[in-house]
């Protein structure tokens, strides 16, 4: 597949979302079929609501654009929507209009309006894990042996150039781009049965044109709750606009002249067509490039126009949620991303009230934004971050000896977690904010960390350092970048906490491509950043910046990087099994997992359900009472100003 070529390429380096390859056993990637009898299916879905629409209503920004009424324009069984459980909203139906202002520091990336358009095919509720509803798709069914898997689409369903949604994109996807190994070299791993990367790729059955089956042949029990967020995973996976991108794959031309026209165009070498065909698909993360102007999508708010400092979306005509009263969604018309060189510009402006909302606010700074509320015109809400922004890292597989000799040995990491004082940095950076850590201990004892090291051997030396196994001054230098504004206190926090444990332990910040750059090739020893825990499906368990090289040797399937010891293999190996076996079998696999990461401290986790600030336009309605922050960014759709 193609690289993804955008700011958030350097922070998703972070991620190990399995994308390597199947093993090397064949397998065909599909056949049509007439419909028949399935295998009993032991699971589906939870229902989506079945209130009757009587009429479909529309917003006025469609009147006079000659479009189709908009009942022709929404499939036969729209989603009725409402994206949290009741318990945590109590939806209201909105009104239409508005124009939501948002704020970015990223070229061509912004990551509240990727969050509020990007669709999966799935969908989990609050963004919990808790049940899987259908989403771009209908539904499915999974037999009881979890190797089976049957969709529905949507009949009716269009994408954003009115052209129909049918099974056939689904088997364009898998055949002509998945299957085709110039375009993908390198199949994905957790499309490979039981989510094994040696695994035999997964097979593809059209029944009809609105029903289509994948099959392993092993169970993978995980693929739904895949399919519906990890890895903020998109649509684009399994299904893209056949019509408009066939003009672009060789198969489908047999005119060459013509193709040869379009690369020529696009600026490639002859004969380059995967590059043009690469470059034409957009994918879920480039849906805030304005490349994507023109390409026909199922977002709820399409790119539409650029200029040096904005970039504008549009409501989708063909958007296929509706709420209860049969209002096609989304309730706002527009969205406008300004962009701005530094975080500091966009604080100003959020106070200002230019702003509508902000999911990226630092917690440093909500003292200032509460005190603005009433003249910017927005409510600072706290809400739980989706992940722990200030987890500190040791690169354990970093190439030098005497490094590894210290920094692998469990004596040493029980130490320096013993040395960090987490109630001190709750307290200071996050204003009491954060709750202890619930995956390792969380006792405070420097006396029990010093008599560790003192058993290892780490003398100090005259000038009052530890030395290491060469003789020479031990040093944790760490390189941290401003990803968001706690890193940098936190980094200076822990420098003065392991010295007093008699450690050199030293901080420089670097920026985010400078940082990306050295972590992909190994070269960090010691960092500050993030993880996702709190979401147990992600898998995230920043197992890449800990054990880069072990984690790449575990999703290369041993052809790349280090074999892990017996105990990380365990580790990867219950990771593993949180991404792929059932939710009830992955939710005791995550607390299995916890389980070794108190008993070997491979990273430093202190705290936990930190809050998270999110300012929103006070005149918003149907923001939840209670949820992951980053979850009200998934309900955008239902966002609408009050009157």
């Amino acid at each position: 597949m193609k690289k993804i070529l955008c700011l958030v390429v350097a922070v998703m380096l972070l991620f190990s979302f399995a994308l390597v390859g199947c093993g090397t056993k064949t397998a065909t990637s599909s056949e049509t079929q007439k419909p028949e009898a399935t295998k009993k299916p032991e699971a589906t879905q939870a229902p989506e609501a079945t209130t009757a629409v009587v009429e479909y209503k529309e917003s006025p920004y469609f009147a006079g654009k000659g479009l189709p009424p908009v009942k022709d324009r929404l499939p036969q069984e729209p989603k009725i929507t409402n994206e949290f459980p009741e318990d945590m909203l109590k939806y209201e139906i909105g009104t239409y209009g508005g124009t939501l202002r948002t704020v970015t520091a990223g070229v061509e990336w912004d990551a509240d309006v990727f969050i509020g358009c990007n669709e999966a095919l799935l969908n989990t509720p609050g963004i919990l894990g808790k049940e899987i509803t259908g989403n771009v798709l209908k539904g499915y069914e999974v037999t009881a042996d979890q190797k089976e898997y049957t969709f529905h689409m949507r009949e009716g369903l269009k994408w954003s150039d009115g052209t129909p949604v049918t099974a056939k994109d689904v088997q364009f996807t898998v055949d002509d781009v998945l299957f085709n190994k110039e375009l993908t070299p390198i199949f994905p791993g957790w499309m490979c049965s039981g989510g094994d990367a040696i695994g035999t790729p997964l097979k593809f059955t059209m029944v009809d044109d609105f029903t289509f089956k994948f099959a392993f042949d092993k169970p993978y029990g995980g693929l739904a709750i895949r399919m519906a967020i990890k890895g903020w995973v998109g649509y684009t996976e399994f299904l893209k606009p056949s019509t408009y991108l066939k003009k672009y794959h060789k198969k489908y031309n047999t005119d060459t002249a013509a193709l040869e026209a379009e690369i020529k165009a696009a600026k490639f070498k002859p004969g380059e067509w995967v590059n043009l065909f690469n470059d034409k698909d957009i994918l879920n993360w480039e849906l805030t490039s304005s490349k994507s102007i023109g390409f026909p999508r199922l977002y709820p708010w399409l790119y539409t126009k650029k200029t040096d400092t904005t970039a504008e979306f549009e409501r989708n005509p063909y958007y296929y949620k509706v709420d209860k009263a049969g209002n096609q969604l989304p309730y706002i018309d527009k969205i406008i991303s300004t962009y701005v060189q530094d975080l500091e510009v966009a604080k100003m402006k959020i106070i200002a009230g230019e702003v509508d909302y902000n999911d990226y606010a630092s917690l440093n700074d909500m003292p200032l934004y509460k005190e603005n509320e009433a003249k910017g015109g927005y409510k600072a809400y706290l809400m739980s971050d989706s992940g722990t922004h200030g987890d500190v890292f040791l690169n354990l597989t970093y190439k030098n000896d005497n490094w590894r000799k210290v920094v692998q040995d469990e004596r040493f990491r029980k130490a320096l977690h013993l040395g960090i004082n987490g109630k001190e940095i709750i307290d200071t950076i996050y204003f009491g904010l954060a709750e202890p850590s619930v995956i390792e201990d969380n006792t405070y004892d420097v006396a029990a960390a010093n008599k560790l090291l003192d058993e290892m051997g780490m003398t100090k030396g005259t000038d009052g350092f530890r030395k290491g196994p060469d003789g020479k001054k031990f040093t944790i230098p760490f390189e941290v970048q401003a990803f968001t504004s706690s890193y940098i206190p936190i980094t200076e926090l822990i420098v003065e906490q392991w010295k007093a444990l008699g450690l050199n332990v030293t901080m420089k910040k670097i920026d985010g491509v400078l940082w990306g750059t050295r972590n992909a090739a190994n070269e960090l020893q010691a960092t500050v950043l993030f993880t996702e825990t709190s979401m147990w499906f992600q898998g995230n368990w920043g197992q890449n910046l800990w054990g880069p090289l072990w984690d790449t040797y575990f999703n290369s399937v041993g052809k790349k990087g280090e074999k892990p010891p017996a105990n990380v293999q365990k580790l990867f190996d219950l990771i593993a099994k949180v991404s792929t076996d059932k939710p009830e079998d992955a939710i005791t696999a995550v607390e299995e997992a916890k389980a070794e990461f108190k008993t070997h401290n491979w990273y430093f986790n202190y705290f936990s359900n930190k809050k998270s600030p999110i300012i929103i336009n006070a005149k918003i309605g149907n923001i939840p009472k209670e949820a992951i922050s980053i979850a009200v960014g998934f309900s955008m759709e239902q966002l609408f100003f009050k009157k």
